[in-house]
């Protein structure tokens, strides 16, 4: 893979639910807006299962696992260990990413019980709104205004997730994939975990900048790092192949 295509993943990752910034689609947008709601959909069982392929059996198998219907995410297995497996779609990247609408993504996610308490819940009422109808700047409004009214959780210590599907499509551009693993943190400074530095495998992506970065239309939303580690193997045990960055 090379450095560009993985750069470009990095970026997009995360699908995870990021709040990077916003809100306008870039006149360059390859979707200028959101396709017929079919297309995001799959088949039950197909998404099942890639859901699954997140994370290791070991892990997935006493999964909760939800899946994407008309109105939102609903749950199609109930675990027992408190991990969520859910294929996020391309709204759960940056607001202002040019493929944002993009129906192909389907990135196989499958979160830690801190994460799915604290982080999944702002997820699930962003693929809501979608699902709804509502335009990206709806959505931003909606999500600072159940922050400020603490109807959404602060992050939890330890939150973390598993992408380590080699079945997941995250971006048009590149490899179109990465195993890897993300921590989620409120370190304002990323390079406290030594991301970006010669030689490290750590990389990240800002949930949201410091507070006197923050542009006005996105206040309100928590301060968040989303640090990225990629991992040898996918989920089945097979070589995910060496990353470069």
């Amino acid at each position: 893979m090379s450095s560009r295509s993985l750069i470009t993943i990095v970026f997009v990752l995360a699908i995870s639910i990021g709040f990077l910034v916003p809100i306008a689609p870039a006149q360059s947008d390859p979707y200028p807006k959101m396709a017929p709601v079919d297309q995001y959909l799959m088949e039950k069982n197909a998404e099942i299962q890639l859901a699954r392929s997140a994370a290791p059996d070991s892990i997935s198998r006493d999964a909760t696992i939800l899946v994407l219907g008309r109105q939102g995410y609903e749950t199609a297995v109930e675990g027992k260990n408190g991990f969520v497996c859910i294929v996020e779609r391309s709204w759960m990247a940056s607001f202002d990413w040019p493929e944002f609408w993009n129906p192909n993504v389907r990135g196989a996610d499958c979160l830690n019980p801190q994460a799915a308490r604290s982080i999944l819940p702002g997820a699930l009422l962003r693929s809501r709104m979608v699902m709804a109808g509502r335009s990206r700047a709806e959505i931003v409004s909606a999500l600072k205004t159940a922050y400020e009214k603490k109807q959404l959780p602060s992050l939890e210590s330890g939150a973390m997730a598993y992408m380590m599907s080699n079945s997941a499509y995250l971006t048009d551009e590149g490899g179109h994939n990465l195993a890897h693993l993300m921590f989620f943190s409120g370190v304002a400074d990323a390079k406290d975990w030594g991301s970006g530095a010669a030689g490290s495998p750590v990389m990240s992506i800002p949930y949201w900048f410091s507070t006197s970065k923050e542009p006005s239309e996105m206040k309100g939303l928590p301060p968040i790092v989303i640090f990225l580690v990629p991992v040898a193997d996918w989920s089945d045990g097979t070589p995910a192949g060496i990353h470069s960055h």
